[in-house]
Formats: C-alpha cells, structure tokens, sequence
C-alpha cells in the first residue's frame, strides 16, 4: 500500500470515531521531483513533475468535490517551518472542506474518485491528511 494513502486501521478510524458535522482535510503535500505514473496509464510516458501531476489531479477532482458539496477552502505553498524539524518541509497545504465524513468517505471510495486518483499517487513524493473540525472551538 501507498505511504499517500490511509491505512485500512486509519479509515476505520474514521468511520468510527471521526468528528460530526461539516469537516476540513488539511492535506500535506511534498511533490516528487517527476511524478510516477503506473506503466499503462496515459500520462507514464509524458515527463511530467510532481508538481504537474498533482494540478492534473487537482482539475479532476474539483467538479468531483463540487457535486458531493465539497470545495478547496485554501492552498499555499509553505514557505518555512517556523516550528519543526527537517521533516516539517512540506511543498503546498491544501484544506478541503465537506458536508461530513461520510461525505468525504462516499466521495474517496467513488468509482469516480478512484479513476482520477492515480494523479495524486504519481504526484506524491508523502503527505499527511488531517482531519479537523470545521472552525474554531471557543
């Protein structure tokens, strides 16, 4: 299994003691130097950064957030680990915000999703994905 993807463990998780109500994905994202695209598929023979793979995966994705009532909050490039070590360098944090986590679970087990994850695979050299509760707790 992918070291980008969860766990069985951490989707059940998920399932199990996930926060209710609306959440926000905070998505860590080192890019890969060149991505790496499974042999078959399209894009394996094309020379195409991390960085490039990943706005693949982002263009496909949107209309897929878009019709389960998802949307990209904020993105960034990092700039400097104020507090953290080496392993803190990240390349972009992205949050995603849904309706729920079975929202965000339905979606990522699609036949739909699935089709375009393969982006993010090849674009990924690690990540972390956070779940949050959505806003502030007073």
């Amino acid at each position: 299994m992918s070291t980008n993807a969860p766990t069985p463990e951490q989707i059940q998780a998920l399932i199990e003691r996930g926060p209710d109500g609306p959440i926000v994905m905070v998505n860590l994202l080192k890019y890969s130097g060149k991505a790496h695209y499974p042999a078959g598929k399209p894009e394996a023979g094309e020379n195409l950064s991390g960085r490039e793979a990943y706005r693949r995966y982002g263009a496909a994705v949107t209309p897929i957030l878009a019709k389960v009532g998802a949307a990209i909050v904020y993105g960034g490039e990092q700039k400097l680990a104020i507090i953290g070590g080496a392993g803190e360098d990240w390349d972009e944090v992205v949050l995603v915000r849904y309706p729920s986590r079975q929202i965000f679970l339905g979606m990522a087990m699609s036949a739909e999703y699935q089709a375009i994850a393969y982006h993010r695979e090849a674009a990924l050299e690690r990540s972390a994905l956070l779940c949050t509760t959505e806003g502030l707790t007073p």
